[in-house]
């Protein structure tokens, strides 16, 4: 069978991350989450020996990881060089681990600008041990709808079409999904929205530069975008999605995935007709039954 094509230039991806953390990575949207990561590993009522943060941008969410968990082994896998021990430098698609080698993998907002999803939620789910767990963010199908919109206007008005300028994003029930595919147990997928505010689009615009989350798509239009094109979009994305102060928003949908690695302790389904109880004497309600021949 044919491979398919790729659809992110991650060689590209790579120099535009780098950059950003060379100039100043604008990193808000990612102390929200590692925040969030924080709160979700305090409920989880055990500790893990084996931790790997898989791909994150910045050190924020090893950090976090070290202090919740200070005496696990604790290794990095990163697209850039860094300092420091235990780290791995290579493709986030490679996870270079023997199976059954972590307890805990972590992943915040790098799974969306994979390759293969499918694939790489397999090969961490074969690097987690048996009740290992497997907890990560990647952004959702809303993410940045505003812009979307906007170019595809204005590019249609202009320039008479539309090319390819923001990514496509997984749904939520895509997600979850995916877990089960690639074999996890008490696969759990929720979504968090995050609205964030500008002076303009501009502001939008310098902040996708300064996270590393400009255009890297393998179609993208190769020649320069058109100055009239871009004024028409900042004022279409102005028209269409400002609030009464004239202020613009632009949302970021943050999907969170988790699920075990099967193991014997973990609990499962009753199998149909096994239950000890009715649901309507849980609810303390009164079941009705159909009458013979009629329909309810």
């Amino acid at each position: 069978m044919d491979t398919p094509a790729a659809l992110f230039d991650t060689a590209l991806a790579r120099h535009r991350l780098a950059r950003a953390e060379r100039n100043g990575y604008a990193g808000f949207l990612l102390d929200r989450v590692v925040e969030d990561l924080d709160d979700r590993l305090a409920a989880v009522l055990r500790s893990f020996g084996t931790v790997l943060d898989h791909a994150t941008p910045g050190d924020g969410a090893a950090q976090a990881l070290q202090a919740r968990y200070p005496e696990a082994a604790h290794f990095r896998l990163s697209a850039l060089p860094e300092p420091g021990r235990n780290r791995i430098v290579g493709d986030p698609e490679f996870l270079p681990l023997a199976a059954g080698s972590l307890d805990l993998a972590v992943s915040l907002l790098a799974l969306h600008a994979v390759n293969d999803l499918p694939g790489t939620l397999i090969q961490l789910r074969r690097a987690l041990r048996p009740d290992g767990l497997f907890l990560g963010c990647l952004l959702g199908g809303a993410t940045l709808t505003e812009l979307r919109q906007s170019f595809a206007q204005a590019e249609s008005e202009i320039e008479g079409g539309v090319s390819p300028r923001v990514a496509p994003f997984a749904a939520v029930r895509e997600a979850g999904a995916l877990l089960q595919r690639a074999g996890f147990a008490l696969p759990v997928a929720d979504t968090d929205t995050l609205t964030v505010r500008y002076a303009d689009p501009f502001g939008l615009m310098r902040d996708l530069r300064a996270m590393g989350m400009t255009n890297v798509l393998t179609e993208r239009r190769r020649t320069p975008l058109r100055r009239a094109t871009l004024v028409r979009t900042a004022e279409v994305y102005a028209e269409r999605f400002s609030d009464p102060d004239g202020r613009v928003r632009a949302t970021f949908e943050v999907l969170w995935l988790s699920g075990w690695v099967p193991h014997e302790s973990q609990q499962k389904p009753l199998r149909p007709g096994t239950a000890k109880s009715r649901l309507a004497d849980a609810l303390g309600t009164i079941e009705l039954k159909p009458e013979l021949g009629r329909t309810p």
